[in-house]
């Protein structure tokens, strides 16, 4: 610097953390019930490492009946929002889902509901 032919060398280092999500509980199981009587849970969402404000969507499952039918039996409800906050000291919110189940046809079902970011993720 200044003329000065001196070498300085820098060296970085960091950690990626990429944003996850987590769930508690972590799997759901809906009691059985009559048909076109609903049951549902509230589960709660927590979000990890999302820099910036993101929303949360919900792919729900489409069944389909013996008949050949389909129906889309599931939804869900957050009540306080699906946006994902940052607060002040860099930590995310929780956020609360309701998760709903009726069916006014005979049907049972193991899978998968996909809760994604606004950059799928």
């Amino acid at each position: 610097l200044n003329d000065n032919p001196s070498h300085y060398k820098v060296t970085l280092s960091g950690i990626v953390k990429s944003p996850k999500i987590n769930f508690d509980p972590p799997f759901l199981m809906l009691m059985p019930v009559p048909l076109d009587v609903k049951t549902e849970t509230t589960i709660n969402i927590i979000p990890q490492d999302f820099l910036r404000k993101s929303q949360i969507q919900v792919e729900l499952p489409e069944l389909e009946l013996e008949d050949g039918d389909r129906i889309y039996p599931f939804s869900v409800q957050f009540p306080e929002g699906k946006n994902i906050i940052i607060s002040s000291d860099g930590t995310n919110k929780e956020l609360i889902c309701h998760i709903s189940f009726r069916s006014s046809r005979p049907v049972s079902f193991l899978g998968n509901m996909f809760f994604i970011d606004e950059e799928a993720n």
